[in-house]
């Protein structure tokens, strides 16, 4: 079992057309709900992408330079379902996933690989003026089928995040949601980033593995929150 598919479990079977990921960005109005099957769809086309256009098994290095997002979650989620290893150093990487502001690191951390760009439009809008070689995840995205069979199983002690197995994520993840109370059933509303470990884990992973569902802000308007935790019936809030 992947990593992928352990994160995943919760939110399937029974709960599968529960929401799982909602996000919002309070700079642009967005919205936008991802149920447990919703989320499993959009890795998977990720996932497909990554495999059959940059060549992703088990061992390759990838860097993620996005912020806390839903097409965040689901690139994460591909990776890992492929066998990649997510690497902090985005110079050590083989691949670097980027949004348009840090498309300049990307570009200098000289992956051998290449780079792949995401606009994070909700309405899947390519990214305008990409240098030659970046590859438009918007554009390429939306080819890809929604279903993913890896060529190779992929155990859950293959190295996935600079150095740590899946049995270790998991490990790390499962004692952050009994640290932070986070338990199944649970709406959690965060304005955490995932740009540092301990806000991935606790930020996202956690909130996986416990069975939770959560409610990510991006550029919080914190007058909005109360209100938002109140009408998205929220039981637990993670502040940045």
């Amino acid at each position: 079992m992947s990593l992928t598919d352990a994160l995943l479990a919760p939110a399937l079977g029974a709960n599968a057309a529960k929401p799982l990921l909602t996000h919002y960005d309070d700079a642009t109005g967005e919205r936008m709900e991802l149920s447990g099957t919703t989320t499993a769809n959009w890795a998977a086309k990720a996932a497909n992408l990554l495999r059959d256009e940059c060549d992703v098994e088990p061992g390759t290095r990838v860097a993620v330079l996005l912020p806390a997002h839903w097409q965040t979650a689901s690139v994460l989620l591909a990776l890992w379902s492929c066998g990649a290893e997510l690497v902090t150093d985005p110079a050590t990487a083989q691949w670097v996933l980027t949004d348009a502001e840090h498309l300049d690191t990307a570009m200098g951390a000289g992956a051998e690989g290449g780079v792949v760009a995401l606009s994070l439009d909700a309405f899947g809008k390519a990214l305008s003026g990409l240098p030659s070689g970046v590859i438009d995840f918007a554009t390429e995205v939306r080819l890809h089928g929604d279903e993913f069979v890896p060529w190779e199983p992929v155990p859950t002690d293959a190295l996935v995040w600079d150095g740590a197995t899946g049995d270790d994520v998991l490990t790390a993840a499962r004692e952050a949601a009994g640290v932070l109370d986070i338990g199944a059933g649970d709406r959690v509303l965060s304005t955490r980033e995932w740009n540092t470990p301990e806000g991935l884990r606790e930020g996202l992973l956690a909130v996986l593995v416990a069975g939770a569902s959560l409610v990510q802000c991006r550029h919080p308007d914190p007058a909005r929150l109360d209100h938002r935790a109140e009408t998205e019936r929220c039981t637990l809030r993670l502040s940045a």
